[in-house]
């Protein structure tokens, strides 16, 4: 199979621009563009035809299942990439059966994810939210608990949950505050890699009793779902703030409601349960919560990113280059 020039079908949510003129363009200058309208299903009529001849799929959001069933039917397929983030729903396990390389753009969705992690951060430990509200009612003043936790970014103390790709880089990026102490809860990093990464490895319910913020950057997983329960709750001291930009089963959320209604906790949340929350859900009316529609990742301008790194991803493969992303079997089981 060559792979000079080779045959890409594009398959992501049919009549969405996600790749604009420019990558479109340079990605027609790597290969033939089977059809400029993508695939968003696969008993769409021109799909047999189209993966007939595919060497590469290139996928994003709302890109179908890539399973054997797809794969069976293109049989010269060498690439799936994938300019999203996790690829856990669009890839099956029996895709990996037949060698056919696998990338993910994750890494170029988790920036946009940390910015807004680390924003975050910082904002709650200023008591940017709360601040801003009363502002706006002064009658929330009453529903205040007494704070164990001084308002400011100094000698404080986050506690990030999840050595993961987001959550390496939150770390790696708190560095830039050195008067703000680093703790991580992960079973799969042990003390010397925890020492390389410059953090302080604990368990979890120490880990929130030590916590002035307590971060999530843990994959949704049956083993990581309510992680965070009543009891990782009621270990916060009063005034502590936890952020989710992860998945909104790995918090107990009717437990966190609980210390929000107390009033002795505050929550960033960028994921919640449903998604999107009812407009009179409890969550959206409590003046300690502050709930975005799960916007952390990528959107407008920061696209351009990860369809830049797909087009990346494409060049190496062309090359015979390693992936900067390259997902395995093993990989998709731990996955977010």
């Amino acid at each position: 199979m060559t792979r000079l020039n080779p045959k890409i079908v594009l398959a992501h949510w049919a009549g969405v621009e996600l790749f604009d003129a420019g990558a479109m363009s340079r990605l027609s200058e790597l290969g033939q563009i089977l059809d400029d309208e993508p695939i968003g299903d696969w008993s769409d009529p021109r799909a047999d035809r189209l993966l007939a001849d595919a060497q590469v799929i290139v996928g994003h959001w709302g890109c179908p299942l890539i399973d054997i069933n797809v794969v069976e039917r293109a049989p010269n397929l060498g690439l799936f990439a994938y300019a999203a983030g996790t690829i856990k729903g669009t890839v099956d396990i029996t895709a990996f059966d037949r060698g056919i390389r696998i990338t993910s753009g994750a890494n170029a969705n988790a920036e946009p994810v940390v910015e807004f992690s680390i924003a975050a951060i910082l904002f709650a430990n200023k008591d940017v939210f709360w601040q801003r509200d009363l502002l706006r009612d002064r009658t929330i003043e009453a529903s205040r608990v007494g704070n164990q936790v001084p308002v400011g970014n100094y000698s404080k103390t986050i506690g990030v949950v999840g050595a993961s790709l987001i959550g390496r880089r939150v770390i790696e990026l708190l560095g830039n505050f050195p008067h703000l102490a680093v703790a991580l809860y992960d079973p799969f990093v042990d003390e010397a890699e925890a020492d390389h990464l410059g953090v302080r490895k604990c368990d979890l319910d120490d880990l929130c009793a030590r916590s002035d913020v307590l971060t999530i950057h843990a994959p949704s997983l049956p083993e990581t779902k309510a992680m965070i329960g009543a009891r990782q709750l009621a270990a916060l001291r009063t005034g502590a703030t936890v952020i989710n930009t992860a998945r909104a089963a790995i918090v107990d959320q009717d437990a966190l409601i609980s210390e929000l209604e107390a009033g002795r906790l505050y929550a960033i949340l960028d994921v919640a349960d449903p998604e999107p929350l009812p407009s009179d859900h409890r969550l959206l009316s409590l003046p300690n919560a502050f709930v975005t529609p799960h916007l952390a990742g990528s959107q407008g301008s920061e696209l351009i990113r990860m369809t830049d790194y797909v087009i990346d991803e494409v060049a190496r493969w062309i090359r015979d280059e390693p992936g900067r992303n390259e997902i395995s079997a093993t990989d998709l089981r731990r996955l977010a």
